[in-house]
Order: structure tokens, then sequence, then C-alpha cells
């Protein structure tokens, strides 16, 4: 096995699964722009990959949302520097952030209970309001 990404205590992705691609970048760098591919484009296969556990990828998948192909593959762009390095550093650490925040499973929502003295106080008002309104109906004289 090659060099790993630790995620968290339980999670590290191989860095065999991470795909590069260096691509021209727009933007600042005068003449060198047009000589040096310093974006990166990293691949990451979240369908295939053997090391994510298998409840943490259905999350990464839609925590991903445009970032992810039709086939289950993550496409993290980066071209925010001028540099190669800097911009490969950057997708990795965007990679290991998005992964990390799939790890957190999402807390389960518990229902509240209304409190009994509330729905007495609902039913105390509307029995009021019932009173009230019953109060102003005209009489029947027969």
């Amino acid at each position: 096995m090659a060099d790993s990404i630790p995620i968290t205590d339980e999670i590290a992705l191989d860095a065999d699964e991470i795909v590069w691609r260096f691509v021209r970048a727009s933007g600042p760098g005068g003449q060198n722009v047009n000589k040096v591919s310093s974006a990166v484009q990293l691949r990451f296969d979240v369908a295939q990959s053997p090391s994510l556990p298998e409840e943490v990828r259905p999350r990464l998948m839609a925590l991903a949302g445009k970032r992810m192909t039709g086939d289950g593959v993550l496409v993290i762009d980066a071209r925010r520097f001028r540099t190669q390095v800097r911009n490969r550093d950057d997708a990795l650490e965007r990679l290991v952030a998005l992964v990390r925040d799939a790890a957190i499973p999402p807390t389960v929502r518990k229902k509240a209970r209304t409190p009994a003295s509330v729905k007495r106080k609902r039913l105390e008002d509307k029995r009021k309001r019932a009173a009230l309104k019953a109060s102003r109906k005209k009489v029947d004289d027969t």
C-alpha cells in the first residue's frame, strides 16, 4: 500500500485512489499562464473506493453535490493559486475536509413532546372563547 492520507482516526484514503490532472489555468500569471499547467483537477472514485466505510459513502456523495459525476467520481478543481504545488495542496485539503464532514453521522432529531400544561391551557382558552361566542347568540323566544 502506498502513502495514505489520514482523514479521521478510523478513515485514511489510499493516495493511489486519487487521480491528478494538470491543466492550464486562466487568470493572473502573465506570459507564464500560457506555458505552465498550474490548475489542478483531483478525481476520487467515491463509488469504488475501498478506503471509505459504507455509511460514509452516501453522505459524501450528497455533500459533494455538483462535483460528483454520474458514475460516482468526485471532481475537485483547484486554480486559486499561481503554482501547481499550492493548487494541488488546496485540492487535497478540500477533499479531506469534504470526507471529514461526511464521516460525521447526522444527529437524529427527537420529536419534542408538548407539555401537558400547554395542552390544558389551550383547551381552557378554547372553552372560554366558545363560551364568549355562545353568549353573543340570539335568544330563541319560543
